[in-house]
């Protein structure tokens, strides 16, 4: 079996602490660093977060902290979705180690020079380290194997706004930088994550039946954003956008419709800052500048989730 290399890009909180433990136990990926940036949660707690993560699972994947706030705008939370600290009912989490010294940004474009090709870009909150890391230095574009974005929505309900997703309105200015960098992208949008691909009582039952450390702490760091997802988003269960995501980079069959468009990024104020605007139709005769996933298996997701936490 050959050995996938993975570098993870995460506004650590609770759905990207299961994506970051797919990744760690995935047989055949080795996950080189992670690198954490503002989102969900400010930098210190999203470093801390992925931290604890690592040691949970008892590696040392080295997390490196990036950007603090967007490339033009003030930074935005989104404690009200995951907690305080992020974390659900495990509350503010300490990692033993601390974080590795240099700059997100500049172990990026470090690590991907080294290895041109070899190692796939898994993001799962704003674009901000990468398209920073782009602007230094824009052969990067070509050095990453490919690139798993969890973020926008495509032709669909945003949950933020009406328009858009959390992580590309966060910082929508990186988000077009990344889109038109020449990276080959897939990206997952936050819809993937509704209705049947949610994880229901029975589903969530069946995990806590595992009855491993990493099957409690999925459930455990995800318990507010359930009741939120529920009470503010009609969630049928638990959401999970950045672990889908994740499956897909793990096993791209979970992803069965996927297919190139012309994709630009709203940045305007008003009613739309943060929209994925995808030409589905080919209506502006733009090229194609990113993949984009339509379906996914819902149930080999959830089976490649179950088969990480046990």
């Amino acid at each position: 079996m050959t050995n996938r290399h993975f570098i993870i890009d995460t506004d650590t909180a609770s759905d990207d602490a299961v994506a970051i433990i797919m990744a760690l136990h995935w047989p055949d990926v080795t996950v080189d660093a992670i690198t954490t940036v503002y989102g969900n949660v400010p930098l210190a707690r999203a470093s801390a977060n992925a931290r604890y993560s690592v040691e949970f699972c008892g590696q040392t994947t080295p997390v490196y902290e990036g950007c603090v706030r967007p490339l033009l705008r003030p930074a935005v939370h989104a404690e009200w979705f995951h907690g305080a600290d992020g974390m659900g009912k495990l509350g503010q989490l300490q990692p033993q180690r601390p974080a590795a010294e240099k700059h997100a940004v500049e172990e990026l474009i470090r690590r991907f020079r080294a290895a041109p090709g070899a190692i796939t870009l898994v993001t799962l909150g704003p674009l901000t380290n990468l398209a920073a890391a782009l602007s230094i230095e824009p052969r990067l574009a070509g050095w990453v194997k490919e690139c798993y974005i969890m973020g926008g929505n495509a032709n669909c309900v945003g949950n933020v706004t009406p328009a858009a997703e959390f992580n590309i309105w966060c910082d929508p200015e990186a988000a077009r930088i990344v889109f038109h960098a020449g990276i080959k992208c897939l990206m997952v949008g936050w819809e993937h994550c509704r209705f049947d691909a949610a994880l229901t009582d029975d589903e969530m039952a069946a995990i806590r039946a595992l009855d491993t450390p990493r099957a409690h702490f999925a459930l455990d760091c995800n318990a507010h954003a359930l009741q939120v997802g529920r009470e503010s988003q009609g969630a049928s269960g638990m959401m999970l956008p950045d672990p889908i995501t994740m499956a897909i980079a793990l096993d791209p069959r979970v992803c069965t419709r996927r297919s190139w468009h012309y994709v630009d990024v709203a940045c305007a104020e008003e009613l739309t800052r943060g929209m994925t605007v995808v030409d589905e139709l080919n209506v502006t005769d733009h090229k194609p500048n990113l993949e984009v996933c339509w379906e996914i298996d819902r149930r080999l997701w959830k089976e490649i989730l179950c088969q990480t936490l046990h």
